[in-house]
Formats: structure tokens, sequence, C-alpha cells
């Protein structure tokens, strides 16, 4: 019989995936409830002629609105039962996790442990029904006030599409959110962000039909089509690298005695990630900077101010001032919620409390600085990366009409939600293999039930060290 580890090193064929039944109902699970959304974003609200919905979204393409649709799964453009997509419940955690930084009762409550994180996340379902609520009334009153050339876009009385509006908009998003919590619990990967990837890769192949109509109409030549493909290959290839890459500090741990036996006097490593701020730098830019071009286009029936006009000329798409504030808008983003997602005080506290330290460095203050020295760094290359991933398409899309679709902030999202759900399954599949090996060995002792305890083991120490110091959960 083959060792633990040659059984492990082994891989994970076919024959290990179709053995793992447990991971099989996960992954159908999660595959129904993303089929859920897909169906729940062609339901449209009452109240509304498509017709002249279609004109003015056409005219909404380059906005904000655009980039929304985009991340809504072009469910906004429809103006469907998921048209506020998940935002408002990912603006809320967001905001609540910035509150814990300079509030001390959500500081405190996230230094409770697991009864802390349940009273935040009750915090957040709140603050996203609040959120949701006057997301869509702004939304009625936006679309009221809207007209196209084939006639008004709202057909039925004011007060009772204000009303439905609000209804369905905010029970949809509050319906994603509970069902992001499902995937999570039940299925493989973070809910959250699958709906977002599940809403973007559902319109890639009209996106690409899109792109590929240019070239039959001449609007794009079939050599700059072809090496439109081959820098979105090249920009999913860089993002693999440098989203997976870290800078890992080395951490040891002193030995002690407890009576007879010694422990500890291991080493380990505190992983650094270079992109910290995930792909939260380039929304949170565009969406500023896509703001004064969206009012413009709003306000296109009627005479818009000089000031108005002189900010959207100089702020449209490809324009130095644009890329220029862009960039500086996503370094500002990256330092900001890099600051608040790692707290160098508070991990280099931690780990003096476990009774770690860095070589070569002295635990408490000295520690600290060092985190910080690093971790400036790394964020410097990391707002450089997203800074090129994001204008590089960003050009391409202002000169040349690309679709939004293969924009840097949209292969950013893909590639990333991609990569930690592959991550989860694989975690998946080394406990299923784990738990084939504890049984074995219930019925053969010797060295598989050694290779067992060893499983155990391994599967005690999930998560990063990083994980355990912040006080996240493993997984």
């Amino acid at each position: 019989m083959a060792s633990a580890a040659e059984q492990l090193a082994g891989g994970f064929g076919w024959g290990a995936f179709a053995k793992a039944t447990d991971l099989k109902k996960r992954l159908w699970f999660t595959l129904g409830a993303l089929v859920v959304y897909r169906i729940g974003s062609y339901i449209p609200i009452p109240g509304i002629d498509p017709q002249v919905l279609e004109e003015i979204f056409n005219a909404q393409r380059g906005g904000i609105l655009g980039m929304f649709d985009m991340l809504a799964g072009g469910a906004l453009s429809r103006m469907t039962l998921f048209a506020l997509n998940i935002m408002p419940y990912i603006s809320a955690a967001i905001i609540i996790q910035l509150m814990t930084a300079v509030a001390p009762t959500l500081e405190a409550l996230k230094k409770e442990g697991a009864a802390g994180r349940q009273k935040l996340n009750q915090y957040t379902r709140y603050l996203t029904l609040l959120l949701a609520i006057f997301q869509s009334y702004g939304i009625a009153i936006g679309l009221q006030g809207s007209s196209g050339q084939s006639g008004a876009l709202v057909l039925i009385n004011p007060v009772l599409f204000q009303l439905t509006t609000v209804v369905t908009l905010t029970g949809g998003t509050m319906f994603l959110m509970w069902l992001g919590e499902q995937i999570t619990a039940r299925g493989v990967g973070n809910g959250t962000s699958l709906i977002i990837f599940a809403g973007i890769v559902a319109n890639l192949p009209s996106a690409l039909a899109a792109l590929l109509e240019l070239g039959r109409t001449g609007a794009l030549s079939t050599i700059f089509i072809i090496l439109m493909l081959v820098i979105a290959v090249g920009v999913i290839a860089a993002i693999v690298f440098l989203e997976r890459a870290q800078r890992r500090i080395l951490v040891q741990y002193p030995k002690r005695q407890v009576g007879n036996k010694m422990y500890g006097g291991q080493s380990s490593h505190l992983p650094l990630k270079i992109n910290t701020s995930g792909v939260i730098p380039p929304i949170f830019a565009s969406s500023l900077l896509l703001l004064p071009l969206t009012f413009a286009n709003f306000s296109s029936g009627t005479e818009s101010p000089g000031w108005l006009q002189a900010i959207t000329t100089h702020l449209a798409h490809g324009q130095p001032l644009y890329i220029l504030l862009y960039v500086a808008l996503i370094v500002f983003f990256a330092f900001f919620y890099t600051a608040v997602v790692f707290n160098p005080v508070e991990t280099a506290d931690n780990l003096k409390k476990h009774g770690g330290f860095v070589p070569g460095i002295r635990p408490g203050k000295s520690t600290a600085d060092h985190f910080d020295y690093v971790l400036t760094r790394l964020t410097v290359i990391g707002a450089a990366y997203l800074s090129i991933i994001c204008v590089l398409p960003e050009i391409l899309i202002s000169q040349y009409a690309v679709p939004f679709y293969f924009g840097g902030t949209s292969l950013l999202i893909v590639v990333s939600v991609t990569m930690d759900t592959v991550a989860q399954v694989h975690s998946h599949l080394i406990a299923h293999q784990y738990e084939g090996l504890i049984k074995k060995s219930k019925l053969k002792p010797g060295r598989d039930g050694a290779a067992a305890r060893l499983a155990q083991r391994g599967g005690e120490g999930k998560g990063s060290l990083l994980d355990r110091l912040m006080g996240r959960k493993g997984g």
C-alpha cells in the first residue's frame, strides 16, 4: 500500500473528484444558486417602457451606469429585479470595515471573536437595507424624469411606480445578500464574489460578439482585434502572477519546556500580499471619475452649466487629465484600504502575545515599524500594478469603443474570483483525502495511522499565519 505522503503527492485526478461526494453537492448547490441569480436578472420591474429604456442606456454606455451594468451582469440596463445587484451589500461591508478603524465600539466588537463578527455582520445587513432603499428610491426618481425619442419611460402612476420600484429593487438586493451567504456556507467559494463573477462572465460572449462585429463593419481592423485578445491574455497572466505573489516575513517561536517535554522552537512565515487592497481601488476610482459624465448625460435634454461641460470634456475616457486622476485615485485608495485591512501595530502585538518574533527585530514597536516599512513598499508595487492593468484597457475602451468587459477591472475580478474558487475546491479535495486516510488508519494501524494523525494536524493548521494573527477564520 502506498504511504500517505505518496497518496497526497499523487495529485487530484478525476477519480479523486468523483469520490468527493460532499464537494460535488457543494458545486451543484453553487451552480443552482447562480442559475437562480441569472433568472432573476431577466425579470423586469413593472411600469417601464423597454424601448425607451434601451435608448437611454445606449446614451449612458460610457458613464458610471455602464460600469455598474457590467458588474450587475446587464441587469441594470434591463432594469430588472436584481438591478442593484449585490453592490449595496459590498458598500455596507466596506463602510463597516472602515468604521471599525475609527469607532472604538466597533473596534472592540471586532476583537471579540466569533460573537463580535456576528454582530458586525448584523450591522452590515441593516446598513445594506438602508442603502438599498436609498438607492432604489433614487433610481425611481431618476427614471420618472427620463424620456427618450419614443416618449416617457415610466408608464404608470408616479407614486405607485416609486413604491413598487423601492420594494422590488430592495427585495432583490436582500435576496442576493442571503443567496451569497448561502453559497458561502453551503457551496464553494465566496458567494458575493461569485455573484459578481457570474454577471460578468455571462455577458462576456455578447461582449466578444460586439467586438467581432466592430471588426466586421470595418470599425476595427482584424490585426487590432487579434492584438486586443493578446493583450487580454497578457493582462490575465499578469493578474495571476501578481495576485499570487507575496512577501514572506520569517517568524520564529522560542522553545519552552512544559513538564518533561520541550515545545516550540519552530519557524513560520507571515505572508504579505503585493495587492492587499484587491479590486476596491479601481472600482472606487472609476465611480468617482464617471460621475460628472453621468450627470452631464442625464441633463442632455436641458442646458448644462458651462463648468460641467468643461469638466466632462477634460474627464472623458482617454483624456490626459482623466488618466492622471485615475492613476492618482487608484494609488490613494490602494494605500488607504491597505491601511484599513492591515494594522501593523495590532499584528505585532498579537505576534508578541503568541511568543513569536521576527529574527533581528525587537518585539513590539520595532516589529510594527518593520511591518509598516515592508507593507508600504509592497503597496507601491501593488498600486503600480493596478494602475497599469486598469489604464491600458481604459485607453482602448476610450479610443476604440471596446466593451467594458475587456477592461482591467472586470478581468481583475474574474481572475481573482476564479483563483480563490479553485483554491477552495483544492482544499475540499485535500480534506477528502485526509478523511480517507483517517478511515484507513482505523482498520490498519501502523504507518497509515501515523499518516492520519499527520493529516489531522495539517487540517488543524488551516489558514495563514496572517489570518490567525488578525483574528480571521482559517479556511
